[in-house]
Protein backbone atom coordinates (compact mmCIF):
# COMPACT_ATOMS: atom_id res chain seq x y z
CA UNK A 1 0.00 0.00 0.00
CA UNK A 2 1.51 3.48 -0.85
CA UNK A 3 1.71 6.26 1.42
CA UNK A 4 -1.49 8.27 0.12
CA UNK A 5 -3.54 5.15 0.39
CA UNK A 6 -2.23 4.31 4.14
CA UNK A 7 -2.64 7.76 5.00
CA UNK A 8 -6.10 8.01 3.39
CA UNK A 9 -7.77 4.62 4.62
CA UNK A 10 -6.48 6.41 8.44
CA UNK A 11 -7.80 9.60 7.53
CA UNK A 12 -11.22 8.03 6.93
CA UNK A 13 -11.19 5.69 9.73
CA UNK A 14 -10.47 8.82 12.00
CA UNK A 15 -13.51 11.08 10.41
CA UNK A 16 -15.83 7.91 11.16
CA UNK A 17 -14.62 7.53 14.46
CA UNK A 18 -14.93 11.28 15.44
CA UNK A 19 -18.45 10.75 13.78
CA UNK A 20 -19.13 7.80 16.21
CA UNK A 21 -17.46 9.66 19.02
CA UNK A 22 -15.40 6.58 19.71
CA UNK A 23 -12.88 6.69 22.18
CA UNK A 24 -11.59 3.39 21.71
CA UNK A 25 -11.03 3.94 17.81
CA UNK A 26 -9.32 7.15 18.29
CA UNK A 27 -6.95 6.14 20.97
CA UNK A 28 -5.89 3.23 18.35
CA UNK A 29 -5.50 5.60 15.38
CA UNK A 30 -2.98 8.29 17.30
CA UNK A 31 0.25 8.18 18.88
CA UNK A 32 0.80 8.62 22.57
CA UNK A 33 2.34 12.27 21.85
CA UNK A 34 -0.78 13.42 19.58
CA UNK A 35 -1.60 16.76 19.74
CA UNK A 36 -4.90 18.86 18.72
CA UNK A 37 -4.62 22.92 17.69
CA UNK A 38 -8.52 23.92 17.65
CA UNK A 39 -9.16 26.65 15.16
CA UNK A 40 -9.38 29.10 17.97
CA UNK A 41 -5.43 28.50 18.68
CA UNK A 42 -6.66 25.83 21.92
CA UNK A 43 -4.08 23.25 22.07
CA UNK A 44 -4.95 19.38 23.77
CA UNK A 45 -3.12 16.89 24.50
CA UNK A 46 -3.98 13.53 23.58
CA UNK A 47 -5.89 12.35 26.91
CA UNK A 48 -7.98 16.00 26.27
CA UNK A 49 -8.88 15.27 23.07
CA UNK A 50 -10.41 11.91 24.18
CA UNK A 51 -11.98 13.36 27.19
CA UNK A 52 -14.07 15.01 25.53
CA UNK A 53 -16.38 12.06 24.33
CA UNK A 54 -15.89 10.43 26.87
CA UNK A 55 -17.29 13.13 29.45
CA UNK A 56 -20.12 13.71 26.62
CA UNK A 57 -18.84 17.14 26.35
CA UNK A 58 -18.60 17.02 22.75
CA UNK A 59 -21.04 15.55 20.14
CA UNK A 60 -20.48 15.19 16.37
CA UNK A 61 -23.23 14.59 14.49
CA UNK A 62 -21.56 14.50 11.42
CA UNK A 63 -17.34 15.02 10.19
CA UNK A 64 -16.47 15.34 6.63
CA UNK A 65 -12.99 14.88 5.27
CA UNK A 66 -12.53 16.11 1.93
CA UNK A 67 -10.43 17.75 -0.44
CA UNK A 68 -7.05 16.45 0.86
CA UNK A 69 -3.48 16.60 -0.53
CA UNK A 70 -0.99 13.96 1.01
CA UNK A 71 2.66 14.76 1.09
CA UNK A 72 4.83 11.57 2.04
CA UNK A 73 8.23 12.23 4.31
CA UNK A 74 9.08 8.57 4.35
CA UNK A 75 8.16 8.09 8.21
CA UNK A 76 5.84 11.11 7.84
CA UNK A 77 3.34 11.93 5.95
CA UNK A 78 1.79 15.89 5.77
CA UNK A 79 -2.00 16.00 4.66
CA UNK A 80 -3.97 19.02 4.35
CA UNK A 81 -7.61 19.21 3.58
CA UNK A 82 -11.78 20.13 4.46
CA UNK A 83 -12.82 19.42 7.41
CA UNK A 84 -16.44 20.20 7.56
CA UNK A 85 -18.22 19.23 11.21
CA UNK A 86 -21.72 19.97 12.87
CA UNK A 87 -21.84 19.06 16.58
CA UNK A 88 -22.16 20.64 20.00
CA UNK A 89 -19.74 20.93 23.03
CA UNK A 90 -21.41 21.70 26.10
CA UNK A 91 -24.50 21.58 24.42
CA UNK A 92 -23.37 25.08 21.74
CA UNK A 93 -23.06 24.41 18.09
CA UNK A 94 -19.69 24.14 16.91
CA UNK A 95 -20.59 23.68 13.36
CA UNK A 96 -17.69 24.90 10.80
CA UNK A 97 -15.82 24.35 7.48
CA UNK A 98 -12.27 24.07 8.48
CA UNK A 99 -8.75 24.17 6.56
CA UNK A 100 -6.86 21.23 8.37
CA UNK A 101 -3.44 19.99 8.47
CA UNK A 102 -2.75 16.47 9.83
CA UNK A 103 0.38 15.04 10.34
CA UNK A 104 0.68 11.05 10.38
CA UNK A 105 3.48 9.08 11.29
CA UNK A 106 4.70 5.23 9.71
CA UNK A 107 4.35 2.58 12.84
CA UNK A 108 5.89 -0.54 11.56
CA UNK A 109 3.17 -1.19 8.91
CA UNK A 110 0.79 1.01 10.02
CA UNK A 111 0.07 4.63 10.44
CA UNK A 112 -0.79 7.31 13.53
CA UNK A 113 -2.22 10.37 13.95
CA UNK A 114 0.50 12.63 15.73
CA UNK A 115 -1.47 15.93 15.33
CA UNK A 116 -4.26 17.61 13.84
CA UNK A 117 -4.42 21.40 13.20
CA UNK A 118 -7.66 23.43 12.42
CA UNK A 119 -8.10 26.80 11.10
CA UNK A 120 -11.18 28.43 10.15
CA UNK A 121 -11.85 28.94 6.84
CA UNK A 122 -12.60 32.61 5.31
CA UNK A 123 -12.06 35.08 3.08
CA UNK A 124 -8.57 37.10 2.54
CA UNK A 125 -7.62 39.82 5.28
CA UNK A 126 -8.63 43.48 3.96
CA UNK A 127 -4.73 44.21 2.93
CA UNK A 128 -4.90 41.37 0.60
CA UNK A 129 -7.99 41.37 -1.33
CA UNK A 130 -7.29 44.85 -3.35
CA UNK A 131 -4.09 43.77 -5.08
CA UNK A 132 -4.21 46.11 -8.57
CA UNK A 133 -3.33 49.70 -6.36
CA UNK A 134 0.67 48.90 -5.04
CA UNK A 135 1.16 49.26 -1.62
CA UNK A 136 0.80 52.76 0.69
CA UNK A 137 -1.91 54.31 -1.97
Amino acid sequence: MSTEEGVRQLEQQWASAEARGDVEALAALTTEDFVLVGPLGFVLDREQWLARYRTGDLVTESLDWHDAEVRDHGDCAISVGVHTQRGAYRGNTVDGEFRSTHIAVRRGDRWLLAGIQLSPIGAPPAFAQNTSQPAGE
